[in-house]
C-alpha cells in the first residue's frame, strides 16, 4: 500500500541543504516517535536554526567535541542534548557532513498519540502546551541522549523519523530572534514559526545566569 503524500519519508536530500532553507521548511512536517507503547506523531510548528562554525550560538562553533559530534555527521539525523542539568532538547542536523549545522525543534502539536504524550507532561493544562517549547517538545515525544545519532532518513525499523506532512506556505510563516541567545547572534531573526499557532512557545530574551552568592 502507498502512503499518503503527508506520511512519505523526508528524504536526506531536504537535510542536505543551507540550514537557512531547512529551519522555515520544517514547518508542518511530522516527527513520529515510536515507543513501546505506541506512535506519537508530532507537526512542528517552530524550529530555530544554528550555523555551525559561522554561528557564535550552535554547539558546534568550537569545533567536534564528544557531545556534539552528531553534528558533524550526515545530514537528517538527531543531535540530542541535555541542557541545566534537566531537559533534552531535539535537533535535526542539515547542510553537507562536516559543517555542523542544525535545526532546535521548538514547539509542536501532538497530532496522534497525545494520550501516551500527556503521561510525560502532567503539567501541561491542556494538549497544546504538551510539546510548547523545546524541553516540552522532547519530554511530550520521551527523547532522550538515548536517540542521539538517530538516522531520522530511514525507512527501516527506528524509534524517530521525519515524514512529509503539509508544508506551511511562506506566508504563513513568522521570523524572529532566537530565544535566550546572547552575544552577536542576538539579533539574528533566525527563529521561524507558524503564525498565530496555539503551540508556539513565547519568546525570552537572553537573561544572563547569576552565580549564587
Amino acid at each position: 500500500m502507498i502512503a499518503p503524500p503527508d506520511r512519505m519519508p523526508l528524504p536526506r536530500e531536504f537535510f542536505d541543504r543551507p540550514v537557512l532553507e531547512v529551519a522555515p521548511d520544517l514547518l508542518g512536517r511530522l516527527v513520529v516517535r515510536t515507543t513501546l507503547d505506541g506512535p506519537i506523531v508530532l507537526r512542528i510548528t517552530e524550529a530555530e536554526a544554528y550555523d555551525g562554525g559561522n554561528d557564535p550560538a550552535s554547539h558546534a562553533y568550537r569545533g567536534p567535541t564528544a557531545r556534539n559530534g552528531v553534528m558533524f555527521g550526515p545530514p537528517g539525523h538527531v543531535y540530542v542534548y541535555f541542557t541545566y542539568g534537566m531537559w533534552h532538547c531535539m535537533n535535526l542536523v542539515c547542510g553537507p557532513e562536516g559543517t555542523a549545522r542544525g535545526v532546535l525543534l521548538r514547539a509542536g502539536e501532538i497530532v496522534e498519540g497525545a494520550e501516551l504524550a500527556r503521561k510525560r507532561r502532567l503539567s501541561a493544562r491542556n494538549d497544546k502546551e504538551l510539546a510548547k517549547g523545546p524541553a516540552r517538545l522532547a519530554t511530550a515525544l520521551g527523547v532522550d541522549r538515548s536517540l542521539d545519532g538517530t538516522d531520522a532518513c530511514t525507512t527501516g525499523e527506528t524509534p524517530l523519523r521525519m515524514l512529509a506532512g503539509t508544508p506551511v506556505p511562506s506566508h504563513q510563516v513568522s521570523s524572529g530572534p532566537r530565544t535566550g541567545v546572547s552575544g552577536e547572534g542576538a539579533v539574528h531573526p533566525w527563529r521561524f514559526w507558524i503564525t498565530n499557532d496555539p503551540t508556539v512557545s513565547p519568546y525570552r530574551a537572553h537573561t544572563p545566569r547569576r552565580r549564587p552568592s
